[in-house]
């Protein structure tokens, strides 16, 4: 029999949130009934917006990324309620982020794309970096000589940041220091990594998990030496204190649901209509 109750709904979608280790699509929360009880999107609206507005007076929220629905501390509360967590909470350089925003406001993009406007070589580490955060991924190759990879983004970077789609991205004019980058991404970052010493240092810093600044710099400079050997790319890399200012893009015409063309639809149609230019075009 098919479930009318919205009260019955609400509190088994919230049931549902609070049981998984990640986001849940709608078409995830249908699954969960057979065909004959299964509730009528209407009610399935009706449901999430009772627990939105149930949420409202609570230290946590019902938020919609790309992914799906999940409940998640409240933005306000983060830094108490982080305290919980003993890990050492990552280092984002002031490189790494200026590629990451590279990547997601003129995906589809390759690395010697990024270092053209960039004007500074973009190190492996900072590449190998975004890969394993499962933030940016290979969508393809230019059909040029060497073949370059081009890069875009993930659903798991616009669940990180709390997007539900690329158009949400906020308007960038240019970027000139980390602060205006951690800023746009919602990245509470420390003061320490607001000026870094030295980009380059940093990237090894927080390949090598170092506990302390003096042992992190150690650690960074031996590491740094093995790579020049290891990865020519590396040679020659050093502090730029001036960096260009990108373009920003054009708003993006159409907000993209979760009942709409997947994450992965979007960039593949932007590849077969001209992805070899950068930007993106949805």
């Amino acid at each position: 029999m098919k479930i009318e109750d919205l009260e019955l709904l609400t509190r088994i979608v919230e049931g549902a949130l609070m049981a998984a280790d990640q986001p849940l699509a709608k078409r995830a929360l249908k699954d969960l009934f057979d065909d004959l009880e299964r509730p009528d999107d209407a009610l399935f609206d009706q449901a999430l917006a009772q627990l939105e507005a149930d949420c409202e007076s609570r230290g946590y929220e019902l938020v919609r990324v790309a992914s799906g629905y999940r409940f998640q501390v409240r933005q306000e509360l983060g830094q108490w309620v982080s305290k919980l967590w003993k890990e050492r909470a990552p280092r984002y350089t002031r490189a790494l982020l200026e590629t990451l925003a590279l990547v997601a406001y003129r995906q589809p993009i390759t690395r010697g794309e990024i270092e053209e406007i960039r004007g500074v070589a973009v190190s492996t580490q900072i590449i190998r970096t975004l890969l394993e955060r499962d933030w940016v991924k290979v969508v393809g190759h230019r059909d040029v000589p060497g073949r370059p990879a081009i890069y875009a983004t993930t659903k798991q970077f616009l669940d990180y940041f709390n997007l539900k789609s690329l158009d949400q991205l906020p308007p960038l004019a240019e970027i000139r220091e980390l602060g205006t980058i951690s800023k746009e991404f919602n990245i509470d970052l420390p003061p320490e990594l607001i000026e870094p010493a030295n980009d380059d240092e940093l990237d090894q810093q927080q390949a090598a998990g170092a506990a302390a600044p003096e042992q992190a710099q150690a650690s960074a400079q031996a590491l740094d030496s093995e790579a020049q050997e290891q990865d020519t790319e590396q040679d020659g890399e050093q502090e730029q204190e001036s960096r260009k200012a990108f373009e920003a893009w054009d708003s993006v015409q159409s907000e993209a649901g979760l009942d709409e063309p997947s994450y992965e639809d979007d960039i593949e149609a932007q590849m077969s209509s001209g992805g070899d230019e950068p930007g993106l075009n949805v």
